[in-house]
């Protein structure tokens, strides 16, 4: 039996990464190389070719590229793993094949030693090891790229898990995102892939997340948390954190151990019916994100123990996606819809959720997502072959579907199509014969119903008849000032939609152009007539007075400036962006 512990970063072993710190010149270059390398390869870019697989070929890498270019990601150090464990999320940056290494990369390093460590826990505690701890094994039970987590038993003889934050990684990182931002902004300004994807948005969003996982305080909060809202799951554990013990940099919880997820052997399987953990793992995940807002953006089955008393144990909570009342009402939707395989409702909540670009092809992403929900409803494969379609795989369907389509999804369905895939891989390893579809058929149901129920509770409908007496009471009011408006005429309408700031650049740029056309035709006109007059003691050049030739080179040079401009640096006009109604 493989048994590991809760708290360890999850890790599949094998690979060591190292990472210097470089200067920061030196590691921007870095990273522009990187970019460089796999600029043509159709990553964050992948759905705009017309055959990924042929483009990929063409390169000459074969099936190798994309083991490589996780490989080149995970020696640029921590910061970039976590972009590749973002990256895997987005379907709609990155081809297939890519997403399948993305999902094997390893964020497996060697451990530090353990004076720093114990300097690290000392420092942020404020205490001696000793007075908290009668045991620190000096031995981690898991290394990460950005932590190591180590065993120790409080004065009290309860067993925990320190995790410790390696030295200097939160400067590093915030050095990698810094750079990685200015070159989002510069991609995002002068090509057409940076106006479609907006990697700034995506970069900004990224470093909010990252950064508050670096701070163990909220991890902590988030374990507490979700032990509070899987209250109601006996089935389900997650370590309680000891919050006297944690600090920014160093997380104490309660120790629990197990086996993996994927090393339960067919022995135990057989012995003891895991259905109903699985059952309870979904439902309990269902309810995080359309009940309480949340989304644990890495439940794999590395984060994932069954401890001997038959329980799942939930851990590494470092990154939880929040999700807004709205988006949350728009993605329950969506995938009820798609469980109930109704096709053009799932297209619609997509519409609702996205923005639409101004190439968007509504009809074209109307028929391709009625024909992937109809795929799913009759459980057929995939193209291509393979296993038939899954939710999870269904939602990062719709997200291609989307972007190809020319509507930018919102980060929160990549999120859910990610998490809803880990979640069903969870669910094999426990019961191959679980009919997941069924499981969450029944608990959107649930959902529904209770929402439908609190909906009609005496304090929702107390609310509501606040509103209405609100409106009831300023209503006459109000008619009463546009009606006075109107009879003074000072009503004034305001259209939105015009962008004043790109009216004026442009109107700018044209002025521009013509008075710099005018300045080039005088000075051709100026030499030409100082040319024709001569100039018998004046200073010639090649034969001809230097005035003249002056003028006029100045004249063409201008000239070939203005044309060599309007051919390399005029761009059309950014597609208009329309957002859903909110």
């Amino acid at each position: 039996m493989n048994d590991s512990s809760a708290g360890a970063p999850g890790n599949d072993g094998g690979r060591s990464a190292t990472h210097a710190s470089d200067g920061g010149a030196m590691r921007t270059a870095r990273i522009l190389a990187f970019l460089f390398k796999y600029r043509k390869a159709g990553v964050f870019e992948g759905l705009y070719l017309d055959d990924l697989h042929v483009q990929a070929g063409e390169e000459g890498h074969g099936d190798s590229r994309p083991e490589q270019f996780v490989a080149d990601l995970e020696a640029l150090g921590p910061t970039f793993v976590k972009i590749g464990q973002a990256l895997s999320t987005r379907p709609d940056m990155v081809p297939p094949e890519y997403l399948a290494a993305l999902e094997r990369m390893q964020d497996d390093v060697g451990p530090i030693d353990s004076a720093t460590v114990r300097a690290v826990v000392e420092q942020e505690l404020g205490v001696r090891l000793a007075k908290v701890f009668t045991e620190f094994d000096d031995t981690p039970l898991g290394c990460a790229s950005l932590a190591q987590v180590h065993r120790a038993v409080l004065r009290d003889g309860r067993e925990v898990a320190v995790k410790v934050q390696r030295p200097h990684a939160y400067d590093q990182i915030r050095a990698d995102l810094d750079a990685l931002g200015s070159i989002a902004g510069r991609v995002d300004s002068t090509t057409r892939i940076g106006q479609r994807m907006r990697f700034s948005d995506w970069i900004h969003e990224f470093r909010r997340t990252l950064l508050a996982e670096l701070d163990y305080r909220a991890e902590a909060d988030n374990l507490a948390r979700f032990a509070e809202h899987l209250g109601g799951y006996p089935e389900l554990l997650v370590p309680v954190p000891l919050r006297d013990l944690s600090t920014g940099r160093v997380l104490t919880m309660e120790l629990v151990t197990g086996t993996k997820v994927t090393a339960i052997s067919g022995l135990r399987r057989t012995e003891e019916p895991l259905g109903r953990l699985a059952e309870a793992l979904m439902r309990g995940y269902l309810d995080q994100a359309f009940v309480h807002g949340e989304i644990h953006a890495d439940p794999h089955p590395g984060n994932l123990l069954l401890t001997p008393e038959g329980r799942l144990a939930i851990f590494d909570l470092g990154m939880v996606a929040h999700i807004p009342p709205r988006q949350r009402d728009h993605l329950l939707k969506l995938l009820f819809a798609a469980v109930d395989g109704r096709g053009e409702d799932v297209a619609n909540e997509g519409i609702a959720m996205g923005t639409r670009l101004g190439d968007f092809n509504e009809e074209r992403y109307m028929r391709e997502v009625g024909q992937l929900v109809a795929r799913y409803a009759a459980r057929q494969s995939t193209p291509g072959g393979g296993h038939p379609l899954s939710e999870g795989r269904l939602v990062l369907d719709l997200t291609r579907i989307a972007t190809a389509c020319g509507l930018r999804t919102s980060p929160e369905l990549s999120l859910l199509g990610k998490t809803l895939l880990n979640l069903e891989s969870v669910s094999v390893a426990l019961d191959p014969t679980m009919d997941v579809k069924s499981v969450v058929r029944d608990h959107l149901e649930h959902v529904m119903r209770e929402r439908l129920r609190r909906s009609f509770s005496a304090a929702a409908v107390a609310g509501e008849m606040i509103e209405l007496q609100e409106l009831l009471r300023e209503g006459p009011r109000q008619l009463s000032n546009i009606l006075s408006l109107l009879g003074d005429n000072r009503m004034q309408v305001r259209v939105a939609g015009l962008d004043d700031s790109q009216l004026l650049e442009a109107l700018q740029k044209i002025a521009n152009r013509i008075t710099t056309g005018m300045v080039i035709a005088a000075l051709i006109m100026a030499s030409a007539l100082v040319m024709r007059g001569g100039s018998g003691s004046g200073p010639t050049l090649f034969g001809y007075p230097a005035i003249a030739l002056v003028l006029f080179l100045v004249g063409a040079g201008l000239g070939l400036y203005v044309v060599g401009s309007a051919l390399l640096r005029d761009r059309r006009a950014r597609p208009r962006e329309q957002r859903a109604p909110r």
